[in-house]
């Protein structure tokens, strides 16, 4: 069964998406987001990894959601990531996308959609392994276009990282490895998934280097 994360947690991950820097600058979380994120990992289950079991990506449904609208699940992250952002009604034409895994401005054009990519930060055959295999199918669609765990990135690194957990591979841009490890733990912990022993141990080091935001001193 499902484990919901509090709204404060939930409220906290939205405050390091506004915050995100949009040039090279250093990733900063606030406090509140990085102890939240603490205690979501301490409180996973841990296991070791059991034999691999089959996936096949049909299991989160056929595709990408689409809405009474028209419009689909990738084309709302790709509306909310890039910005510059050009529509024919609600599909995303062109915009730019600053890759929060490498760093590097990307040119996203529809007529080029391998070149951004959107990413599941904990990968669907990941999940699969760590319990979404005894999920209900609508569950799993549900896991598959939920934004929590939706990222617009470059389309090269998106194929690097493949079903990777944090064990195995993070962005090579350094900065945002903290943010990245939040964001897996919030959707880990949302979902009720588990990690490894490797991947929590991979995860804590993540947090231990992450930048807070500094708080203003107080007046007077």
């Amino acid at each position: 069964m499902r484990r919901w994360v509090p709204v404060l947690v939930l409220l906290a991950i939205a405050a390091v998406l506004l915050l995100w820097p949009r040039s090279g600058a250093t990733y900063a979380v606030p406090a509140a987001e990085l102890d939240a994120a603490r205690s979501g990992l301490a409180a996973l289950p841990v296991v070791d990894r059991g034999p691999y079991e089959e996936y096949d990506r049909s299991e989160f449904g056929d595709g990408w959601a689409e809405g009474a609208d028209g419009c689909t699940t990738r084309d709302e992250v790709l509306r909310r990531d890039l910005t510059g952002v050009t529509l024919d009604g609600c599909r995303v034409m062109s915009g730019t996308l600053l890759d929060p895994y490498g760093g590097d401005p990307v040119q996203f054009d529809r007529s080029r959609p391998a070149e951004v990519q959107i990413d599941h930060v904990v990968a669907l055959a990941d999940a699969w392994r760590s319990g979404a295999s005894s999920w209900s199918d609508a569950q799993r669609v549900e896991f598959a276009n939920d934004p929590l765990n939706l990222l617009a990135v470059d389309g090269d690194l998106n194929q690097e990282k493949g079903s990777g957990n944090a064990a195995t591979w993070l962005p090579p841009d350094e900065s945002y490895r903290c943010p990245y490890a939040i964001r897996q733990i919030a959707v880990k912990q949302r979902y009720g998934l588990w990690v490894t022993h490797a991947e929590r141990d991979a995860l804590a080091r993540q947090l231990r280097g992450c930048v807070v935001i500094a708080e203003s001193a107080p007046d007077g």
